[in-house]
């Protein structure tokens, strides 16, 4: 069998669930963005798998479209022995590579179509974590839990108040705990998301930090992101208690020719896709 996890043989897709979407920039507040997205990942997470698994792999820790792995960057650390919580770990092949490398790892997601996946993808690979479906906005966990927090591109850009997030974070973790998360670089939010030259040309204040939000025909909010500024950010992480002690903008790679959605080699050429925040709990 293969070890990368495969999508069902059929599947109802996003758009036949939910119906056709619009684009609009608008306001979305922490209850739109929760129903939303859990109701846009339930229904998405097979053409999400059928696109993708290949590239996440059953077990592999991936950051970023740009393909740097936690194998080679070791952003984390040491893992082995320690507890670590996967935020918004969608099909969770990040926590079963912390698994495989000796972390005790539990990892939770707010959709249940993701976890899902989660549940069929350890069962193929032997790789068994705690799955709990949950909101990053209110853990469901004891203080001082876990030694390590991180999160590859979940969670953190689908929730209104991120800096609860964050806070959340800092609450979970002991002293001396990491928190490492990558999301789309803001950057991105300036330009038009299209893998080609239409991608490169900017549309949008860099300073306009309205969500973008898809209706669906009743016009109730089917998925929701929220963007922030780099300096957002950093207020938001120092705010709740760590130090930022990198900030990571891959490069796009040489030997990569994929695209993922609307990020291509070409845009990543020219300015950075994904930002990565390691930060620091003082001891």
């Amino acid at each position: 069998m293969s070890q990368t996890e495969q999508a069902p043989t059929q599947h109802l897709s996003a758009e036949q669930i939910l119906g056709p979407t619009r684009p609009q920039h608008r306001a979305a507040g922490s209850q739109d963005s929760r129903l939303a997205n859990r109701r846009w990942w339930d229904a998405d997470a097979g053409d999400y798998h059928a696109e993708h698994a290949a590239f996440l792999g059953d077990a592999d820790f991936v950051w970023c479209p740009e393909g740097l792995r936690e194998d080679d960057a070791h952003l984390l650390g040491e893992v082995e022995g320690l507890r670590v919580l996967e935020v918004g770990c969608g099909s969770a092949p990040c926590g079963r590579w912390l698994t495989g490398a000796g972390a005790q790892v539990t990892a939770f997601d707010l959709s249940a179509g993701m976890l899902s996946y989660a549940a069929d993808a350890a069962t193929r690979s032997g790789l068994h974590a705690p799955l709990v479906q949950a909101d990053a906005s209110a853990m469901p966990f004891a203080s001082q839990s876990f030694d390590i927090a991180c999160s590859a591109f979940g969670a953190v850009p689908f929730v209104a108040d991120s800096a609860l997030v964050m806070r959340e974070v800092a609450r979970v973790l002991r002293p001396g705990g990491r928190w490492v998360f990558s999301v789309t670089h803001p950057m991105r939010w300036i330009f038009l998301d299209d893998p080609g030259e239409k991608g490169l040309q900017a549309v949008s204040s860099y300073f306009d930090r309205s969500p973008y939000v898809e209706v669906d025909s009743d016009g109730v909010p089917a998925y929701v992101e929220h963007h922030r500024t780099l300096g957002d950010r950093i207020r938001e992480i120092v705010a709740a208690g760590f130090t930022l002690t990198d900030l990571i903008e891959p490069e796009w790679p040489d030997d990569l020719e994929a695209t993922w959605g609307q990020w291509s080699r070409l845009r990543g050429e020219v300015f950075p896709g994904t930002a990565i925040f390691v930060c620091d709990l003082p001891g």
